[in-house]
């Protein structure tokens, strides 16, 4: 099933605001006294606010949760996280509730209360053991195995307390915890359910971290964030998302500094691709640069369309948007303007040093362009590309068109390779295509292929917006020209301990990036990288090191960013070959074929599925007919990434690839961008851990299992509830597997080789 939503909704960052509660006695009660069993007590609610309410007494009306808000403070390695939740009473009379939060290991519970009078507000913590006995009470008495994707974690279980009929409650539970260290990194999880049904409460969560050092990178591998520095030592998190959050826990890391440039490693065992897959972080923190060891100067030039298409207001905020960028420059860095239409002009023949006196002859000849003409994007770049480069500055390119080539050189292959074969002093192109009469390939194949990134502006939106944006992120270059190298036992440079680096290339680091780079290795072996580059204007190596016996099945955000990547970039491959208009016949080309069948290799394993694949997720698509899912494939590969390269359809298109190669957080919901520029969801396939499940036949299906048979028979089956099915969690627990269980309804399982049907319980 796809859902569409409006993509001016799609990300929101919320404050939070925090009310205080106090019990009765006006301050926080000790939380030391017994909490009844739930089924001896008044409440007709049991709330487990990171999941749902389940209504505990046949003739009760369900309280809602309105909403849950989350605000976590850390200092140093100690998180205080407190959470809000709001509820509200649909039924005509009072009720009474209890609520059940999972923690993480070592929680200690600070403060419980609610708004309101009502008996002294106690709260529990139970250990595991405690909890999973209740756990397991529950879902026997409520006919519901998801509460048990929580059986892995210790349990706070509170008193009851009442919610006015057709009123609203207010409770807040504080509870703290010793941060896990992994060398300089610091992780943080709060529970949250798996069930894309759970996404139907909205979240806020913001994260306050303060630490003794300056922190290198803050980062996120399970929700995009946005990340505000007011100090080297501080950082406020804000979860973006809007009230609709993806599901699963937030899980957040961040690095202390180091010496430079602080590494981590987060790894995933998997000996089918050797020894499993790694993704290393790593960032600079900010205020690296000083007086005595300042940023990197930038050269940069500005290559702007005057053609007749931009006449009137395009011209006016391409204007503004290029006075602003020079302006931006610090005394010191170079600039050039080259503008182009039917024909070439520039402002210097080489990039000038930026002054008082350079800055206003800038002024005056920007103030004297005027559009008319085709478009020669060829000649333009070639001009660009060939200038002499200013010493020691890292040279930026800023692209813009908002057209197809008309003139000169108009073949996207030819422009391209020209640009490959100009840019011998490997200047970065950052393109922007301006509406939607461009040639998105084109845009995007010459940024990625220079470590820069294409930029799309929409009709009615504001170009110099877009520009400033985008010239904002490229201020104070720490490290240039990084180059990644491993290194053997002996020290010496080996291609044997890892492959499959995504990206192939690292980008320039700028104040405030980070990398995140993501591979596979090839056995146990603790890693070895060296990460040379220009830093702070100087050559420098960093020697990051890594010990390989952490992996664990628990960081399976790791293979399928891995793969997600992968499949982008084997998207891309298609994608610039769809520019020869010799091609031929897609369905019999052997190489389209290759690239194809690792696409729906990847797309069936690991859950990603993108436009050109989201047929797999129906009802109707048998896994093992592999010729007639990959003849469908490069159907819709043919068809719209090659064939679809301009208007609406190719600017999607070439945006959601853009960031498919370079994600870093996850995509559960597998949300992209169609070519009406909506957003969809693919909900019908469910990436949980580190499986992938297919809805079939109205239960979830392993994909494992999937693509053996079309419709695959049990080996066995586990009836819900029974000592066997209390068997399988424990395991799942071990697993770090248990968040499988949120599924709703039987499913399908690929256990030891065997298929394992898992009956739903009756209601």
């Amino acid at each position: 099933m796809k859902r569409l939503i409006p993509l001016t909704a799609s990300l929101l960052c919320f404050a939070l605001f925090l009310c205080s509660f106090t019990t009765p006695g006006g301050r926080a009660q000790e939380l030391t006294k017994p909490v009844p069993d739930p089924f001896q007590t008044g409440a007709a609610n049991l709330i487990i606010p990171q999941a749902r309410v389940y209504a505990i007494r046949a003739q009760a009306k369900p309280i809602q949760i309105s909403d849950v808000s989350a605000d976590v403070r850390i200092l140093q390695q100690v998180a205080t996280t407190t959470l809000e939740i709001g509820l509200t009473n649909p039924s005509d009379r009072q009720q009474e509730a209890e609520m059940l939060v999972p923690v993480p290991d070592g929680a200690v519970v600070r403060s419980f209360g609610f708004a309101g009078s009502a008996s002294e507000a106690t709260a529990k913590l139970l250990p595991k053991a405690e909890a999973r006995t209740i756990y397991r009470a529950i879902v026997n008495k409520l006919r519901d195995p998801g509460l048990l994707e929580f059986a892995g974690y210790n349990l706070v279980r509170s008193s009851v307390f009442p919610v006015p009929a057709g009123g609203k409650q207010r409770v807040r539970l504080v509870y703290e915890q010793i941060l896990a260290a992994d060398g300089n990194r610091i992780d943080y999880v709060l529970p949250r359910s798996e069930s894309f049904e759970a996404t139907a409460t909205p979240w806020k969560i913001t994260v306050e971290v303060r630490s003794k050092t300056p922190l290198a990178t803050v980062y996120s591998p399970s929700h995009q964030i946005s990340v505000l520095r007011p100090a080297p030592e501080q950082a406020t998190v804000l979860v973006e998302g809007g009230a609709k959050l993806e599901p699963g826990p937030f899980r957040l890391s961040y690095l202390a500094k180091g010496n430079g440039l602080t590494g981590s490693l987060m790894a995933y065992p998997d000996a089918r691709v050797g020894g499993g897959y790694f993704l290393l972080l790593a960032g600079v923190p900010p205020g690296a640069q000083t007086v005595d060891a300042p940023a990197i100067r930038r050269e940069v030039t500005l290559v702007l369309d005057r053609s007749g298409s931009m006449a009137g207001e395009k011209i006016e905020q391409v204007r503004a948007a290029a006075l602003q960028v020079v302006e931006g420059l610090r005394n010191g860095e170079a600039f050039n303007i080259i503008d182009y239409s039917d024909s070439v002009a520039r402002f210097s023949t080489n990039p000038v040093i930026k002054t008082n006196e350079t800055l206003s002859k800038a002024r005056a000849y920007l103030k004297a362009l005027q559009s008319d003409g085709g478009t020669n994007i060829h000649d333009a770049l070639v001009e660009a590309l060939r200038q002499t480069p200013t010493p020691e500055m890292l040279p930026l390119i800023i692209f813009l068109t908002d057209g197809l080539p008309t003139v000169g050189q108009t073949k996207e292959t030819a422009i391209r390779e020209a640009v490959k074969a100009t840019n011998t002093h490997h200047r970065r192109i950052f393109s922007f295509g301006v509406g939607f009469d461009v040639n998105a390939p084109l845009l995007t194949s010459i940024a990625n292929d220079t470590r820069a990134v294409a930029t799309f502006v929409f009709p009615r939106e504001n170009v110099e917006g877009k520009v400033s944006q985008v010239f904002r992120r490229l201020s104070g270059p720490v490290l240039s020209d990084p180059q990644l190298n491993t290194m053997d036992t002996n020290g010496v440079v080996t291609t044997q301990a890892v492959r499959e680096l995504m990206p192939a290339q690292l980008n320039d680091v700028f104040e405030g990036d980070q990398i995140v780079l993501l591979g596979q290795y090839q056995n146990g072996d603790p890693l070895d990288f060296r990460i040379a580059g220009n830093y702070l204007g100087q050559p420098h190596t960093f020697s990051l090191k890594f010990d390989l016996s952490g992996a664990t099945t628990r960081n399976s955000f790791v293979p399928r960013l891995w793969a997600s990547r992968k499949i982008a970039r084997l998207i891309e491959e298609i994608t610039k070959a769809g520019a020869d208009a010799n091609r031929g016949d897609p369905a019999s080309d052997p190489r389209m074929k290759e690239l194809v069948d690792e696409i729906v290799r990847l797309s069936t394993e690991y859950g990603i599925l993108t436009e050109y694949t989201s047929f797999l997720a129906t009802e109707g698509t048998d896994l093992t007919q592999t010729l007639a899912v990959s003849n469908r494939a490069v159907q819709e590969l043919s068809t719209n990434a090659q064939q679809n390269r301009t208007g609406m359809g190719g600017v999607s298109q070439a945006m959601n690839n853009s960031v498919q190669m370079r994600q870093a957080t996850s995509n559960r919901s597998n949300s992209y961008l169609n070519q009406s520029m909506q957003r969809v969801e693919v909900t019908n396939v469910q990436q949980i851990t580190d499986r992938t499940f297919f809805r079939r036949n109205n239960r979830w299906v392993d994909a494992a299992a999937l693509s053996r048979e079309k419709d695959p028979k049990p080996d066995r089956t586990i009836e819900f509830g029974t000592d066997e099915f209390y068997q399988l969690v424990d395991r799942l627990v071990a697993e770090g597997r248990q968040g499988i269980l949120a599924l709703s309804g039987e499913m399908l399982l690929l256990i030891d080789g065997k298929t394992v049907l898992v009956k739903a319980p009756s209601k």
